[in-house]
């Protein structure tokens, strides 16, 4: 980890919050539980025990790994529906294939991101490739869904595959700080992701005593999860390590650090740093399926029963 990297990262824009920005305080810093996902591969559940009202629109996250799988254990999930949110799936070490029962999908790896509309809904799947379940090998990546407005939630499912070299690359001033701009903008710099409801989302590695103050929008709420290593977040410089998210209140700037000494098996602190424009809207969440009300939810489960969300393929090529 990372997948996607420069040599000198001073060749690329620099990103800087201005001196006038107000610095956004560090409201929380949660830690993620443990736990599995689909067949039994381990995640943790970045978002567990943050009130709803500073996550807004983004619904939960899980980190997937990082592990090393031995040969015949990499796992995935089995196929199942969703209604009403998009999924992204961000895979920075190994390789996924999705497939849904529309006939979309297609191979992620190594830095590549898919972003997945569920919409209205879909029956979907994703797993490592059979190569992958015969020789084992790292398996590291983000799950995030993130909410759709009632005006959207019943459009068409859709699917944008983005390769780890379409993403944005912008550095901190000093090159201390290397930024992957997956979706939105940062500072007028726009990543590949397009989105129905306005986000941000970067992959940030900061070396070792470096320090990266952000501009962040004033209407986006603002969340970092550390991917590994350890640092501290906010002026007031909150301790912040591997598995913890810290939730930002209002304001104009953000800022990491990472401290000068690292854990053994990460050289660098890595971040994912969110932010989005609150929808505001009643959420009713169930299992696989987001919508604004409980009568909703209960149409989903009766759309999906009745097989309105589709069928599974007699053959899936997995």
């Amino acid at each position: 980890m990372p997948a996607v990297t420069v040599e000198n990262p001073l060749t690329l824009p620099k990103v800087a919050a201005s001196g006038d920005a107000v610095a956004r305080p560090v409201l929380a810093v949660t830690t993620a539980p443990s736990g599995f996902e689909g067949e039994g591969f381990p995640v943790r559940r970045a978002f567990a025990g943050i009130n709803y009202r500073h996550l807004d629109p983004f619904i939960m996250m899980d980190q997937m790994g990082e592990v090393e799988y031995a040969a015949g254990e990499p796992k995935g999930t089995p196929w199942h529906p969703h209604r009403g949110f998009e999924t992204v799936t961000y895979l920075i070490d190994g390789t996924f294939i999705h497939q849904d029962s529309n006939g979309g999908g297609g191979t992620i790896e190594n830095g590549d991101t898919q972003w997945m509309t569920a919409g209205s809904g879909l029956l979907h799947i994703e797993a490592p490739p059979e190569s992958l379940v015969q020789s084992g090998g790292l398996f590291h990546g983000l799950q995030l869904w993130v909410n759709l407005p009632k005006a959207d939630k019943m459009m068409n499912p859709r699917y944008q595959d983005i390769r780890g070299g379409e993403v944005q690359l912008l550095a901190s001033p000093d090159g201390g700080a290397l930024l992957r701009v997956i979706a939105g903008e940062l500072d007028g710099h726009q990543g590949p992701g397009i989105t129905h409801t306005p986000i941000t989302m970067i992959h940030a590695t900061v070396r070792p005593g470096a320090e990266v103050t952000l501009p962040w929008r004033e209407d986006f709420n603002g969340l970092a999860y550390v991917l590994a290593g350890r640092g501290t977040v906010g002026a007031e410089r909150r301790p912040i390590a591997m598995g913890q998210t810290a939730v930002f209140g209002a304001g104009g700037s953000l800022t990491v650090r990472a401290d000068e000494r690292q854990d053994g098996h990460t050289p660098d602190l890595e971040v994912v740093l969110l932010g989005g424009r609150p929808i505001r809207e009643p959420m009713a969440h169930y299992g696989p399926f987001v919508m604004n009300s409980q009568a909703e939810l209960k149409q989903a489960f009766e759309d999906f029963q009745a097989g309105r969300l589709g069928t599974v393929p007699a053959v899936h090529g997995m």
